[in-house]
């Protein structure tokens, strides 16, 4: 069974699809994180660098927007050859902006002026003359259908259009409805941007709840279960507008025990933050993600068949793409991407665990591309990121590893302070007493290890070097005084 869990609460919505019990996607949300992108601004050119080729737009945030003065959009399938016309931008020009990447790290929002606006079975672009079909709709036939049901429909000539994957099957009734709404809400933004001057928030995009109802609520899920009667009511009304039939899969879960709980979720979501994640054979994977590199390395670990090595590694292999490409979804991994497979000596066996992790991709909604897979089991591939990771969401870089992931040994901090001890004794001829105080491990070890190094030093320099510990002291904590 596939379903559809929504958890919402004052601090924090969630939302969880999950296919025959094990969680495929996961989102979080707070309000004070919620995304921007999506979100139509009216931005003032900040300044423009022709070097390379971009301008910085004033949205009302702290860090200025980044827009390319080529301004492409993002690459679609066109119906007919669009001749694109370079926009010349001027400092200061106040222009209409949509954010498509959020800011990360140092790097300010990424922004187009090609609007889109999403609705249930396409996205309009109404400042562009665009119009195609999502590539993953590959029957020929049901693209000639949508084709000319959206010509019946009779969009304005100057609005362009992308049919969305979900609209397959859907007929002229439920296409039209859909592209009457988007129409209204560009009606709306357009009289609110002619209202307003430049920075200023015009639009904002749904919540992660409402753009995962949007996106991947469609006929193969059988159930959306939501915990919140408010957010019951606010998807029955929302569904309304584009699905009826959709409205008898919501479910208001009445249970007292936690829904992520009670559908044996949250166990699954903390092993998104863990790095060894292992599979049901016993193999496991290790996943190392750096600011802009994603390390996937793939190993054995307590697989056991009774097969030849080439058939255990193609084994392994196999489920290692499968839960790699999971991984990538519910992490949201982006950048460069390395997977490192066990080896495989034949080379069909290597095109196979390809095709493997390029079909377990093909729901992914992220941008991708795999480079192929060479002989040594490597395969290279890119993955656009656009929100923030569900772990910089939810966790911090700790404050005493700083991100490392490991702290400094016991020994190692005893073996700097009494170095830190020699220092400030020359530094500081004449004290007659410096007192440590540092972690009861630190502490102990120093007394044991290095109780004649400490004498000398006392008796060397005619000073008493005292000790206290410090319970609540973090190992790498140490002060002397």
């Amino acid at each position: 069974m596939n379903e559809i869990l929504v958890n919402a609460e004052m601090q924090e919505k969630r939302v969880a699809t999950v296919k025959n019990g094990v969680l495929d996607e996961y989102y979080i949300e707070h309000p004070s994180d919620r995304t921007i992108v999506g979100n139509i601004y009216k931005g003032r050119i900040d300044s423009i660098v022709p070097s390379i080729g971009a301008a910085f737009v004033d949205i009302g945030m702290e860090k200025k927007g980044f827009l390319y003065l080529t301004d492409i959009v993002e690459p679609i399938e066109p119906i007919a050859p669009v001749e694109h016309k370079k926009r010349e931008f001027k400092k200061g020009e106040e222009v209409l902006v949509q954010v498509v990447k959020e800011p990360i790290s140092t790097k300010g929002p990424r922004l187009t002026t090609h609007i889109g606006l999403a609705g249930r079975y396409l996205v309009l672009m109404p400042q562009d003359s665009h119009r195609g079909l999502s590539r993953r709709i590959e029957d020929r036939a049901e693209r000639q259908r949508l084709l000319g049901l959206l010509e019946e429909v009779k969009v304005p000539t100057e609005i362009g259009y992308i049919i969305r994957t979900v609209a397959i099957g859907k007929d002229i009734r439920q296409l039209k409805r859909d592209v009457l709404f988007l129409l209204k809400l560009w009606a709306k933004i357009r009289s609110f941007s002619e209202k307003n001057k430049a920075p200023a928030l015009i639009y904002e995009d749904y919540d992660i709840v409402l753009r995962v109802i949007r996106d991947s609520f469609s006929d193969e899920i059988d159930k959306l279960i939501v915990d919140s009667k408010d957010e019951f009511r606010r998807l029955h009304q929302f569904l309304s507008v584009f699905s009826q039939e959709l409205i008898k899969k919501i479910e208001f879960y009445k249970e007292t025990a936690p829904l992520f709980s009670a559908k044996n979720i949250e166990r699954q979501i903390d092993k998104i933050y863990e790095s060894k994640i292992f599979m049901k054979s016993g193999a496991y994977l290790i996943i190392e993600p750096t600011e802009g590199l994603v390390v996937i390395d793939v190993n054995s670990g307590r697989f056991r068949r009774k097969s030849n090595p080439e058939q255990m590694a193609l084994a392994v292999n196999s489920e290692a793409a499968r839960e790699a490409a999971r991984q990538l979804r519910l992490r949201d991994l982006g950048g460069i991407i390395v997977i490192d497979f066990i080896d495989m000596e034949r080379e069909e066996h290597r095109r196979e665990v390809l095709r493997v992790l390029k079909h377990s991709l093909k729901d992914d909604k992220a941008k991708y591309e795999i480079l192929g897979i060479s002989k040594f089991g490597l395969i290279e591939m890119t993955r656009e990121r656009v929100y923030r990771t569900i772990e910089s969401l939810s966790y911090n870089d700790c404050p005493y590893c700083r991100g490392r992931g490991k702290i400094k040994s016991v020994s190692t901090m005893a073996i700097w302070t009494l170095k830190e001890l020699k220092r400030m004794i020359l530094e500081s001829p004449g004290r007659k007493e410096l007192q440590v105080s540092a972690n009861p491990e630190v502490i102990n070890h120093l007394l044991r290890e290095s109780e004649k190094s400490i004498e000398m030093l006392e008796k060397r320099y005619r000073l008493k070097i005292g000790f206290t510990l410090a319970p609540h002291a973090h190992i790498e904590e140490v002060k002397i005084v």
